[in-house]
């Protein structure tokens, strides 16, 4: 049995396997790929229909956003989705290939995408209450009869879907802050625990079980979308809505926010950087076109983000049109658009409960997708790195994730469970992840388009990329995110509230705390790396500056990584 590392490009079960050799790129799942950016693209669509909602005019937002999806975001993707492919690597142990002195990046990504699935799928647990209400013959935000509803409640206006969403279904009224969580609220917690479920079976078998459970999240949400489109657009009153998210105004192009805004709705919507089309690119056959992946990938996020909008602002119009009250004063951002604006307008139409139940369906599918994928890039990236210890117990390792985002998910069932997704949203990915992702894309940029000259990239597309990509990825990828992501995160730094609730200094601190974890990785790795090296600090310096060797012909890769393995002196790399 092998032991030690990895140092080649075959995993250890590969390597180590009797009498059959089982190549990882034979794998072919470039469907579940190509599907996998559909799905990615429409669940963040939804988040991109909340950010136009807070925009002055969502017509001035489109062309910024075209502007900067063709620039940064498509190129930064085919960089990420070849070199994935190329070395058929999960984002940990990609960094042997580029600079192993970095590898800390890819684990403070894997710790990121473990920060996001602790409060997300609370998400999800909402719209499965939400879709289970949907179902009653009266939907229960419509009316102000219920013991949840206050004095002030008007019924069929927007106060009776607040009250529902903020007391009933959150129980927030039920908890003074941060400090006073409450108990988990059992509805929430079966809704998790479905969530969880589904997660485990989707996973457990690695990419195939993945790309049949894509067919599901694939198709549903996709129909759902252009029923509603359809339903939404014969709806009276729905040309305001339109207007409103379609017509420009020029002069909004000239303040530099709206670009800066837009390239950071590119950056978080497509997401380049977090590992997860690294993953699953690591699947692709070798020769597989990166190129065409990454333009369908950016072509698809572009339309579902489109077309989503219409949906939502088609619905909004009709809400303002029956309300009597102006487009601005109906559309929100925020959760308040999802459980409060929406199921508003959508209780007002005729046949409520079937326009409510597909809705929510359609988040449901939306975000277990998200969920899915993001878990699958933390199972393969460890599992590279430790192909022995957990990547050989695939289905032990992935019941353990699965459950201890469970456990932590817990907090954010509470009624304070909105003080806990507020802390951990903020804190959790925003500032981390740009940063990490900064560095990833840095170093892809200088250390590897520099230094290989696209040697890599030329014999698995048979061509070599042209000038504009060069010049896009040595110049406008890295200023794309340092410019447009980062220090506008950092300039645009206020105290967190929610509402009109300020967290604590203690809560604030335990968010920085959560943010430099995942930052930190970068430097402890290099810390532990020079600690338990063999030799001098100028030798372990030059063995984590130094990329490895890596070869891409299988038989030959093979002789080297069992020769490595049988001899320890060739091999001296321990866990």
């Amino acid at each position: 049995m092998c032991g030690g590392s990895l140092t080649c490009a075959l995993s250890m079960e590969e390597v180590c396997t009797a009498d059959c050799i089982i190549y990882r790129g034979a794998l072919d799942i470039r469907k579940c790929i190509r599907i996998m950016s559909a799905l990615l693209a429409a669940v963040n669509s939804v988040f991109l229909t909340l950010f136009y909602a807070s925009m002055p005019t969502a017509g001035a937002f489109l062309i910024p956003y075209i502007v900067m999806l063709v620039v940064g975001g498509m190129p930064l993707l085919y960089l990420e989705l070849a070199i994935g492919q190329h070395y058929r690597s999960g984002c940990i142990s990609i960094w042997r290939y580029i600079c192993p002195l970095l590898k800390g990046v890819g684990f403070g990504i894997c710790l990121i995408l473990l920060y996001m699935n602790f409060y997300y799928n609370t998400i999800i647990s909402l719209a499965m209450y939400y879709l289970m209400a949907s179902f009653q013959p009266e939907l229960p935000w419509t009316h102000c009869n219920h013991t949840w509803n206050t004095d002030s409640c008007s019924p069929g206006a927007y106060d009776s879907a607040e009250e529902y969403y903020f007391r009933q279904v959150l129980g927030i009224h039920q908890s003074s802050g941060i400090d006073d969580l409450g108990a988990p609220r059992w509805q929430l917690v079966c809704g998790l625990a479905v969530v969880y479920v589904v997660t485990y079976f989707a996973l457990w078998k690695g990419p195939k079980s993945l790309g049949k459970a894509a067919w599901i999240t694939g198709v549903v949400p996709f129909i759902v979308l252009l029923i509603l489109l359809i339903h939404g657009l014969t709806l009276e009153g729905s040309y305001h809505g339109l207007q409103y998210f379609l017509y420009p105004q020029w002069d909004r192009l000239l303040p530099v926010e709206v670009w800066s805004d837009a390239a950071a709705q590119v950056f978080f919507s497509l997401g380049p950087g977090y590992g997860v089309y690294m993953a699953l690119a690591s699947y692709n056959p070798l020769h597989n076109n990166a190129f065409r992946d990454a333009v369908l990938t950016s072509l698809v996020n572009l339309i579902f983000s489109f077309v989503s909008g219409l949906v939502v602002f088609s619905i909004l119009g009709y809400q303002a049109h029956v309300s009597g009250r102006d487009l601005r004063e109906v559309v929100t951002d925020g959760p308040g658009l999802v459980f409060v604006a929406l199921p508003t307008a959508v209780s007002t139409m005729p046949g409520a409960q079937f326009w409510s139940a597909i809705f929510f369906l359609m988040l449901i599918t939306l975000g277990l997708d998200s969920t899915l994928y993001g878990l699958e890039a933390i199972l393969t990236a460890v599992s590279d790195e430790y192909p022995v210890r957990l990547g050989k117990h695939r289905k032990l390792f992935c019941f353990g994730l699965c459950m201890l985002c469970f456990l932590c998910s817990l907090p954010s069932t509470t009624s304070g469970g909105q003080y806990v997704v507020t802390l951990l949203d903020f804190f959790g990915p925003t500032i981390a992840c740009t940063f990490l992702v900064l560095v990833e894309i840095a170093a892809f940029c200088f250390l590897y388009v520099k230094s290989r000259k696209l040697h890599d990239i030329s014999r698995m597309m048979s061509s070599k990329p042209g000038l504009i990509w060069m010049i896009c990825w040595t110049g406008i990828g890295p200023s794309f995110v340092v410019a447009t992501v980062f220090l506008m995160t950092l300039f645009h730094y206020s105290p967190l509230t929610l509402g009109n609730y300020e967290f604590p200094a203690w809560s604030i601190a335990l968010g920085w705390a959560l943010t430099f974890s995942s930052i930190l990785c970068i430097s402890g790795y290099i810390v532990v790396a020079l600690l338990t090296g063999n030799g001098a600090l100028r030798i372990k310096l030059r063995k984590l500056i130094r990329p490895e060797a890596f070869i891409t012909e299988t038989r030959e890769s093979v002789a080297l990584q069992k020769k490595k393995c049988q001899d320890p002196e060739t091999n001296p790399v321990r866990f």
